[in-house]
């Protein structure tokens, strides 16, 4: 399901473009996760990448993307919910979340121990096929617009920083006993750090056209000076109350870079 190197790039860069953007905010819509301001419960677990609070190789990089948030949130004023910035992160496969989590949870008293076991397995699998992604990069694009949220997205600096991340998913997303839980892929991977969730007072936006283009202003001093770059040096797997906080346990799986 998911695309080839050139693929992907030739999806996402048309995606950082003005009337994209113009497009996107003339659509969108309030976010359910958020209600009044605050997170409505939406539970369930993915696996990302150490979250900005406790990532300390990439602290450079979460300093500049807090500086972001800040500028689209003056942009886009009330109509953007933003996240706390400790918790920004990357994911890079989502598992399981709201409804049907808690129906899995409902049927399955285990179920979270055997999500751990299942991805323990798959992260061996990955080591076992010698996946290495020791010192994969992925870079800012600019700015990325859904119909319910705002972010960056990311593209990898290299062909031979995208493919191992495809393989992780992969391995995932192929485990018997994954699918067996009810866990599928569902979604095409598009590599994003989501900044923040529309409010209500998105769906009245009098002037998307002049927004889209004090965004794509972001998006030139990207491109005008040094690429902002992750560095993913592990992937974990997080539990998410709701899109505000995410937690892990000592016993939940980590796949960590070769540091040799």
């Amino acid at each position: 399901m998911d695309d080839t190197y050139q693929s992907y790039v030739n999806r996402v860069v048309p995606q950082t473009l003005a009337i994209a953007y113009e497009q996107q905010l003339a659509n969108a819509q309030r976010s359910p996760k958020f209600e009044q301001g605050q997170p409505v419960p939406f539970p369930g677990f993915s696996l990302v990448t150490p979250i900005a609070a406790e990532d300390l190789t990439n602290q450079a990089f979460y300093s500049h993307l807090a500086t972001v948030q800040k500028q689209v949130a003056d942009i886009l004023g009330d109509s953007l919910i933003t996240i706390p910035t400790s918790s920004l992160h990357l994911t890079v496969a989502d598992l399981i979340w709201d409804g049907p989590y808690r129906e899995l949870r409902r049927q399955n008293p285990d179920f979270e121990q055997k999500l751990c076991a299942c991805v323990q397995h798959s992260f061996a699998d990955c080591q076992l096929q010698e996946i290495q992604y020791k010192n994969c990069q992925w870079q800012i694009l600019g700015i990325l617009i859904l119909p319910r949220s705002l972010g960056v997205v990311l593209a990898p600096q290299r062909e031979s920083d995208y493919d191992p991340l495809m393989m992780v998913r992969r391995v995932v997303y192929q485990n018997s006993t994954l699918i067996g839980l009810g866990i599928e892929q569902q979604y095409r991977y598009t590599a994003h750090i989501s900044l923040g969730y529309f409010d209500t007072a998105i769906e009245q936006l009098a002037d998307p056209k002049t927004l889209s283009e004090k965004l794509c202003q972001i998006n030139d001093h990207w491109l005008e000076t040094e690429p902002q770059i992750l560095n993913i040096h592990s992937i974990e797997l997080r539990y998410f109350s709701d899109m505000t906080h995410f937690s892990r346990q000592p016993h939940y799986p980590v796949l960590v870079a070769d540091a040799s």
